[in-house]
């Protein structure tokens, strides 16, 4: 009876167990595709700054240093803002193009649909 009671405890503690440990390897599964998603956000957003400042030098007669970017969002929604010196005479348009130019390029290459509606813009002199 005794034997019994250990085997049947030893069976029921095997399948608590067992049980634990597939709930937890589903929360790293669900871990791991969320540090991806976030991997590929940073990624995106990392090369859209990259490439809106290399754009912006490029056209106009802003130097690198003084144009600060702050970048938002997911992969399907983008909102920045540009900062730039008050005294040069940039059209704000201008660069609003740029900006969008640029989402549109790494988006294409990113194989990501950002739609227009999506892309806010925001220009800020200091």
């Amino acid at each position: 009876m005794v034997k019994k009671a250990i085997i049947s405890g030893i069976v029921f503690s095997s399948i608590l167990l067992v049980g634990c440990n597939e709930k937890e390897e589903q929360v790293q599964v669900v871990e791991s595709e969320h540090e991806v998603v976030e991997s590929k956000q940073g990624k995106l957003l990392s090369e859209l700054k990259n490439k809106i400042i290399a754009s912006i030098t490029e056209q106009t007669e802003l130097d690198s240093e003084s144009i600060a970017i702050m970048l938002g969002g997911n992969v399907t929604e983008i909102s920045v803002s540009v900062g730039f010196p008050k005294d040069v005479k940039v059209d704000d348009t201008l660069i609003q193009q740029i900006v969008r130019d640029s989402i549109k390029n790494i988006s294409e290459t990113e194989n990501v649909t950002i739609s227009e509606e999506n892309i806010t813009i925001k220009m800020e002199k200091y």
